[in-house]
């Protein structure tokens, strides 16, 4: 949530292609209808992606490009994926050699672990988080909790998954649950 994720991904896109390494883009069917199958990012730049949903098969859809040299897999969104998605990247990653990374966001408006985010908080080999401010007035401490937004009012309930980042706000801890009384 304004933490440059989709930025950072997009770079790290481009310091592959630019080399001419090939990669593959990846972003949940329910973020791609918002933006057209691309990953974008807030500073306007946006790339094509592959589109997946819960029942994607990431082994299925790389067994037949075994002879491509593939650099690099990048997964946006990536607190959509499911378990077993999970498992099937790690085991892309670990039998071919190739790097997959993965971008998204730990928590919903509730504080509640996304399943995608949850197995690969477990499976990961490495965790970088990339950071953001907390919105409160007047605090600089850095943002890992997300509160939800409708016409101005806060969310407390409701469906896990709301697309929009304009519905959201990024806060530290103590400033979220001060605002949501859910922690």
């Amino acid at each position: 949530m304004n933490a440059g994720k989709s930025t950072s991904l997009l770079q790290s896109n481009h310091n592959y292609e630019v080399r001419d390494l090939k990669t593959y883009l990846f972003t949940p069917a329910v973020d791609a209808e918002v933006h057209d199958g691309k990953i974008h990012s807030r500073l306007g730049i946006s790339k094509d992606a592959i589109v997946f949903d819960s029942a994607f098969n990431f082994i299925e859809y790389f067994s037949d490009k075994n002879d491509q040299k593939i650099s690099c897999i990048l997964v946006d969104e990536a607190q959509f994926l499911t378990e077993l998605q999970v498992k099937q990247l790690c085991n892309i990653c670990d039998e071919n050699n190739i790097p997959v990374m993965c971008y998204g966001i730990r928590t919903d408006f509730q504080g509640k672990l996304f399943d995608g985010s949850k197995y690969l908080l477990a499976y990961a080999d490495t965790l970088v988080e990339l950071k953001t401010i907390c919105e409160h007035p007047g605090c600089s401490r850095k943002a890992t909790m997300i509160a939800r937004y409708q016409d101005g009012k806060l969310v407390l309930e409701g469906q896990q998954i709301d697309i929009g980042g304009d519905k959201y706000k990024v806060f530290c801890r103590k400033h979220y649950r001060k605002l949501t009384d859910l922690i």
